[in-house]
């Protein structure tokens, strides 16, 4: 499988498989393009984040985001053009493309300079006009204005088109309480939160997993961590602090804290789990397979054997001729 092919299939992957992943319409490759007149076809992907709002506005501007993918931009700029709020300028400024979007982009990231949202999108726009180095400096900056963000982390996909969108997200082997499970969405954050901090490593887990889903990487690594410091000997909690190391520019640390719990862990399901997670974000394909292969045989019917089954699938044939 060529280098290209591999980026392609892991987008694929992420998305039918890894839950919890929003992957962005556009992969930016590592090739120079020469520079061009003529922008790329259509319009600059857009990429707001809502997260659990339920507001009338959140509720428009989700209208309008999807409009804008079903390449309707000139309704998504009506509605986008009702409201004054950052992501709604944005969403304006690539509804109008490429009438100003730039210079529109341009001045709202001198207006809010440490906006990750401005800065993700004003790279995209650059990327489009075949502006490669300035959307990879765009990119940088989202990346280091707001780094516990989901702006930053759609930032760091472009910059590592190599690996699989998103970040790998911990799986914890224990459910969610029924309690919880049961509110909306915009309950159970709260929920989690509260549980977090007056419960135990579990409770930190849970919350943490839902941060890393509504790209909050930092917060959650820093669950993960206190979950591991009460609960030593929980390979859950060991697992996750690892997961949650996770770095696209340096991967080796949360594979140099991970992969020594197989031996600490003989028969966590999840140390195997998680190796074959983050080696699938890596494209190592064949030593993914190995680890899945490993958590699905320690209990099939678990749910990281199921999720084990289901990656194991899903790679059936890659990289293989």
């Amino acid at each position: 499988m060529s280098a290209r092919g591999r980026v392609f299939f892991l987008v694929t992957l992420a998305a039918v498989v890894a839950s919890g992943v929003v992957v962005l319409g556009v992969v930016a490759t590592r090739d120079h393009v020469a520079a061009a007149a003529k922008p790329r076809a259509g319009h600059p992907p857009l990429a707001l984040d809502l997260g659990v709002r339920t507001d009338p506005e959140a509720r428009a501007l989700q209208q309008a985001q999807q409009l804008y993918t079903n390449k309707q931009a000139a309704r998504a700029g009506e509605i986008f053009g009702r409201y004054r709020s950052l992501e709604a300028r944005v969403g304006s400024a690539l509804a109008a493309w490429p009438e100003g979007s730039i210079a529109t982009l341009q001045a709202l990231a001198a207006e809010q300079p440490s906006s990750a949202l401005v800065a993700l999108h004003l790279g995209l726009a650059f990327y489009w006009t075949h502006r490669d180095g300035q959307a990879m400096t765009a990119w940088r900056a989202a990346r280091g204005l707001q780094p516990d963000t989901f702006y930053a982390v759609r930032a760091n996909d472009l910059l590592h088109p190599q690996y699989a969108p998103g970040l790998p997200g911990f799986v914890p082997s224990f459910p969610m309480p029924l309690r919880i499970r049961v509110l909306a969405p915009a309950r159970k954050l709260p929920a989690l939160k509260e549980a977090a901090a007056r419960g135990g490593a579990h409770a930190k887990i849970l919350y943490g997993t839902v941060l890393q889903q509504l790209g909050h990487p930092v917060s959650a690594e820093r669950q993960f961590a206190a979950a591991a410091r009460l609960a030593p000997n929980d390979p859950d909690a060991r697992a996750a602090a690892a997961v949650g190391l996770f770095d696209k520019d340096n991967p080796s640390l949360a594979f140099g804290r991970l992969g020594p719990l197989v031996r600490v862990f003989p028969r966590a399901q999840t140390v195997r789990f998680h190796l074959g997670l983050m080696l699938v974000w890596s494209a190592q394909v064949e030593a993914a397979r190995k680890q899945f292969r490993l958590a699905e045989a320690e209990a099939p019917k678990s749910l990281l054997g199921t999720r084990a089954t289901a990656f194991l699938a899903a790679l059936r044939g890659v990289g293989t001729r």
